[in-house]
């Protein structure tokens, strides 16, 4: 059996095409096959299709979403029920185990070549990171189980695999940059800042990018842009490495041109603080003097501390 998980989900035996049209049995087998080879437990399962409220009869509804699919895997595989119960979609004491050969699911292929690219990356083997994080990315068509509703189980599953998409791209562009490919990068990265205007690894990229393009003045203004918007939603000043790729910009520092990438910059002075404590004014015009505005407003600890993950 073949699943596809880095998209619209589909199911695959023998050629035929065995996908689930129902809302909750799709969830099953995405939650099955997200844990191949590893039980999940009843509870689980009736939390992923029932939340907390599940029905009285959701054991017994249960089995039922359980037989259908089993039916469907026999019919596909020409062999009677009682061979799937005991080969393929395994009762166990109090669960279920769905087993898979871990290369018949494009999450696991996915995982691998991005294991392999970051293994390539920290051997400084740009050519080979970028090949392989390639790879990795054309396993995906859409965002993960993206026509599957998903239950707390799911969602949480769906989170994980996004943020490690997400990563892969992130490791692909630096890649890029240690082979000096900074004019090709450009567009994507310009475009992805848009999408997330607060994650300052990108935004780093992106200055370098400019800065590499002979676009000093742009990048400087990317800074001031990604500090402005720091400090109104999170009320927070950009990273000291940020701040520090900043005055390296506006120095035209050698540095930059024997390190082409934010990640590979001198580490800060052991002592310095990651974040300055309190939000100084930021000048919001063509200038790189300090003045302007405070941000007003307190933002969210949760903003803060889904930022702080992010910022690279």
């Amino acid at each position: 059996m073949h699943v596809r998980v880095l998209g619209a989900l589909h199911v695959e035996q023998d050629g035929v095409d065995i996908t689930p049209s129902a809302h909750k049995p799709r969830q099953i087998l995405s939650l099955l096959a997200l844990n191949s080879n590893r039980v999940v437990p009843n509870a689980g399962l009736m939390e992923e299709l029932w939340d907390d409220n599940p029905p009285r009869s959701a054991v017994t509804t249960l089995q039922t979403y359980i037989m259908q699919l089993r039916k469907s895997m026999a019919g596909a595989m020409e062999v009677p029920t009682s061979v799937v119960v005991k080969e393929n979609l395994i009762t166990t004491p109090g669960g279920y185990l769905l087993r898979l050969p871990p290369e018949s699911i494009d999450l696991h292929r996915y995982e691998t070549l991005d294991a392999r690219g970051r293994d390539a990356l920290d051997a400084d083997d740009g050519a080979e990171a970028v090949r392989l994080f390639d790879e990795a990315l054309r396993l995906w068509h859409g965002t993960a189980l993206v026509d599957v509703p998903p239950g707390p189980l799911l969602q949480r599953e769906i989170v994980r695999m996004e943020e490690a998409r997400f990563g892969t791209i992130e490791k692909r562009i630096e890649a890029n940059l240690r082979l000096n490919r900074h004019s090709e990068m450009l567009g994507e990265l310009r475009a992805l800042c848009m999408e997330h205007q607060l994650h300052e690894s990108l935004q780093a990229q992106y200055m370098i990018c400019l800065h590499h393009c002979g676009r000093r003045d742009e990048a400087l203004a990317a800074f001031r842009t990604l500090r402005w918007s720091l400090i109104k939603e999170l009320g927070l000043e950009p990273s000291v490495k940020l701040q520090r790729l900043h005055r390296a910009i506006l120095a035209d520092d050698p540095i930059l041109h024997r390190t082409p990438s934010f990640f590979r910059l001198p580490p800060a002075h052991a002592g310095t603080p990651e974040r300055a404590k309190t939000p100084t004014p930021v000048s919001v015009n063509a200038t790189e003097k300090e003045g302007g505005e405070r941000a007003r407003g307190k933002p969210s600890r949760r903003r803060k501390a889904q930022h702080r993950r992010r910022r690279g």
